[in-house]
C-alpha cells in the first residue's frame, strides 16, 4: 500500500563522485576525469545497494564512471532525435505516438544513457511549455499514445507531473499515457511515499486513458523488495507495468540474468517489453554489445523462462525506425521494421549480411545488391 505520510525532506541523491562513501579515494580522483565530461547524479538508496568489494558489481558499473567511457565513439544524437523534435520537447517519429521530454534530471544517470545530451547542456531540449505541446498534440489528431518521458517524469513534484499528463490526457484522441521511469529501481520511496501520485494515476484514468508506467530494470538486483512494494502500490492504482532496457556489456550481456530479469518481471506482472541494442552514443563504447550477441543472448534467456515471460522483442532504435532483429544464421541476420518512420517501411524485412563485430545497423550490409538497408 501507498503510505500516507509525506516524502521525507532532504537531499536523498549523491552528485559528486568524491562524495560516494563506498568508493577509494584514489578511485574517485581517477574518475573524476570522466565526470567532468559526463555528469554523475545516483540515489543514496541506489549506491547503498552496490556491493563495493565487487569491482564487477553490475549495480556500480550502471552508475559510477568508467574511464573507458573517455573512448572516442559515437555521437549525442545517434538516433537523429532532432529530427523528430517539433515543438520544444515534443517528438513526433511514429504518426501515432508523441514522445514528451518533461525534464533533462533522472533520479540516477545511467552510464550508458542515449540521452546524455540532455545533462550537457548542449541545447534545450526538454518541455518548456506545456500548453504548446498540448495544442499539437490536439491538432494532431492521428496521435493516440503520448509517452512522458525525459529525463525521468517522475523525478518531477506530482503536482507539476498532473498539469502535464492531464493536459494531454483530457485531449479527445488521446487513448494511452505511458510513463517511463527508471525511479522504481532508482528510488522507489518516491513512489511508496506519495500519497498524491496513486490521486494523479487514478485522475488520468478519469479521464478515460489508459496508463502504463514502463519501468527501466536493468538486472534482477535492481528488483528489490521496496520495488517490488512500489510495482504493487502502483498495480493497485490500475495502472499496468511494463519494462525496458538495452542489453549492456558487463551488466546483463549473461543470458542467465537475463532469464532471471525476464521471469522475475513476469512473475510480478510487469513483463519484459523490449530489450533493446545500445545505441553508438558520444561515451557508450565501454557497454555495446555487437548485434549478434546481444541477440544470442535474448533469444538464450528465452529458452530459459516459461512462455509468457518470453514476450519481449530485440530491437534497434535507429532513426528510421524500430528495427526488430527477428533471427540469425550463418550467413544472415534477419529483421523487420517493427515501427517506421516512413510509413512505407511499416514490417518491411531486411536480410543482412551477418557480422559479428557490427555494433548498429549502419553498419550491416544488405545480402542482395540495390537492396537498402534503411530508407533515406
Amino acid at each position: 500500500m501507498l503510505s500516507t505520510r509525506p516524502p521525507p525532506r532532504g537531499s536523498r541523491y549523491v552528485t559528486a563522485v568524491r562524495r560516494i562513501a563506498g568508493a577509494a579515494s584514489e578511485e574517485t580522483a581517477v574518475l573524476g576525469r570522466v565526470e567532468d565530461c559526463y555528469p554523475f547524479r545516483a540515489s543514496r538508496y541506489y549506491l547503498d545497494r552496490i556491493a563495493w568489494a565487487d569491482r564487477d558489481d553490475p549495480l556500480k558499473r550502471l552508475v559510477v564512471p568508467t574511464p573507458e567511457e573517455l573512448t572516442p565513439w559515437g555521437s549525442l544524437d545517434p538516433s537523429d532525435e532532432a529530427a523528430n523534435t517539433v515543438v520544444p520537447g515534443v517528438q513526433h517519429k511514429y504518426r501515432d505516438t508523441a514522445v514528451v521530454l518533461t525534464t533533462h534530471v533522472c533520479a540516477g544517470v545511467c552510464r550508458y544513457c542515449f540521452r546524455k545530451r540532455l545533462f550537457l547542456g548542449t541545447r534545450p531540449e526538454t518541455l518548456r511549455a506545456p500548453d504548446t505541446a498540448v495544442d499539437y498534440v490536439r491538432q494532431h489528431p492521428e496521435i493516440t499514445d503520448v509517452l512522458l518521458t525525459g529525463g525521468d517524469p517522475l523525478i518531477l513534484s506530482t503536482r507539476r507531473l498532473r498539469r502535464i499528463a492531464l493536459g494531454f490526457a483530457r485531449t479527445p484522441h488521446v487513448r494511452t499515457i505511458r510513463i517511463g521511469s527508471k525511479m522504481p529501481a532508482f528510488n522507489p520511496r518516491r513512489i511508496t511515499s506519495d500519497p498524491s501520485l496513486p490521486d494523479l494515476f487514478r485522475a488520468l484514468q478519469a479521464e478515460g486513458c489508459s496508463v502504463y508506467l514502463m519501468t527501466h530494470f536493468d538486472h534482477p538486483r535492481e528488483i528489490s523488495a521496496e520495488a517490488r512494494a512500489a510495482l504493487e502500490a502502483v498495480q493497485e492504482c490500475g495502472v499496468q507495468i511494463l519494462n525496458q532496457c538495452p542489453v549492456v556489456r558487463g551488466i546483463n550481456d549473461d543470458p542467465a540474468v537475463l532469464a532471471r530479469l525476464l521471469q522475475t518481471l513476469s512473475d510480478l506482472g510487469a513483463p519484459q517489453y523490449y530489450f533493446f541494442q545500445m545505441r553508438p552514443t558520444t561515451g557508450n563504447a565501454p557497454f555495446a554489445v555487437p548485434i549478434v550477441a546481444g541477440w544470442q543472448a535474448v533469444s538464450e534467456a528465452r529458452k530459459q523462462v516459461s512462455g509468457l515471460a518470453r514476450r519481449a522483442r530485440f530491437v534497434l532504435s535507429h532513426a528510421t525506425g524500430k528495427v526488430e532483429i527477428v533471427g540469425v544464421d550463418d550467413r544472415h541476420i534477419y529483421a523487420r521494421y517493427h515501427r517506421a518512420r516512413d510509413p512505407a517501411d511499416e514490417d518491411r524485412m531486411l536480410v543482412l549480411k551477418r557480422d559479428d563485430r557490427a555494433l548498429w545497423l549502419d553498419q550491416l550490409t544488405p545480402a542482395q545488391p540495390g537492396k537498402a538497408v534503411a530508407a533515406a
